[in-house]
């Protein structure tokens, strides 16, 4: 059994005197799979240290090799372990934190499948619209894999606040599934990607207080990594760019 002081610790209002966590991560405005442990942590209310280690070019893995055995982040330091991997993470943390996962056994199940379908899948919403916070763009024509990329997107924000009533994908908690969609949200709202009633979904994580936290972040950063801009402007054109000069 865990000690009592590493149990339970999974929501807002729960007491964060003990942070054996540190968690790496990359770019605010880049780097999608480093949002989703951050965002479910800050909104579970599991405290951490926060450790950034940007982009500085377009191949970091021998220097993120330091302190990750990927080369890639996110990575969760608690004490002597390494976890690294964003869905490796949200299993570590579900076996020591309550609320990572939805408690009724019909949402649990969806939420892990589309979790884990998001870890997995969708290369080309990934690829044709890389995440970048700061700017809004009107993007290329899809090509037929964006779209149903986009479809199934759209199929799973609908079929989740369907069946569990909202506002978030698997009921009334924000949870690991909402944490790993999170980055898509961001997407969406930056190339104007339609989800049909998804939206109301979009909308409620967007306005949420550690996505807004990481926005705020995102927008304040001054620096630029050259094959993520190359990325973003293969995607479409710029129509206004709100970072930091």
């Amino acid at each position: 059994m865990w000690p009592p002081s590493r149990i339970d610790r999974g929501r807002p209002g729960a007491s964060l005197a003990v942070m054996p966590y540190t968690l790496i991560t990359a770019n605010r405005n880049y780097s999608s799979w480093s949002l989703r442990p951050w965002v479910l942590m800050k909104a579970l209310g599991i405290g951490f240290s926060d450790r950034l280690e940007p982009f500085a070019k377009p191949d970091n893995y021998d220097d993120f090799r330091a302190f990750s055995p990927t080369g890639q982040v996110p990575v969760l330091i608690d004490g002597e372990r390494t976890i690294a991997d964003s869905l490796a993470i949200a299993l570590y943390l579900a076996d020591r934190h309550t609320g990572i996962w939805p408690k009724d056994d019909e949402a649990r199940i969806f939420a892990q499948g589309a979790a884990c379908e998001m870890h997995g899948g969708f290369s080309h919403l990934r690829n044709d619209c890389t995440m970048n916070i700061g700017v809004r763009v009107s993007a290329k024509p899809m090509s037929e894999g964006l779209q149903r990329n986009v479809a199934r997107v759209r199929e799973i924000f609908e079929t989740g606040l369907a069946r569990f009533g909202g506002p978030w994908l698997a009921g009334t908690e924000f949870t690991a599934v909402d944490a790993f969609f999170a980055p898509v949200a961001f997407r969406i709202r930056t190339y104007g990607i339609d989800v049909g009633k998804g939206q109301v979904w979009v909308d409620q994580v967007l306005d949420h207080p550690a996505m807004l936290e990481w926005e705020r972040a995102a927008l304040a950063e001054d620096w630029r990594e050259v094959s993520h801009e190359e990325e973003l402007a293969a995607a479409g054109a710029i129509t206004a760019d709100y970072r930091a000069i």
